[in-house]
């Protein structure tokens, strides 16, 4: 039964131009940004990523860096 709402696809894709290896790997399933993308991104997105070098952690829109 079709009730409308989207099913889970293993093949998404990605077309943020970000290289695997360099900006994010995955672990579990998850896409973990590295240290390095995230500071060339500018600030903290306040989501509690792994490698979030921005002190204090996880204050949205942060730009201090530790």
């Amino acid at each position: 039964m079709d009730n409308g709402f989207n099913h889970f696809n293993d093949n998404i894709d990605f077309s943020d131009d970000l290289s695997e290896g360099k900006d994010f790997y995955f672990e579990n399933g998850y896409r973990v940004m590295t240290a390095d993308y995230l500071i060339r991104r500018g600030y903290c997105c306040a989501n509690g990523c792994r490698h979030c070098p921005y002190w204090p952690k996880a204050q949205k829109g942060n730009t201090w860096l530790k």
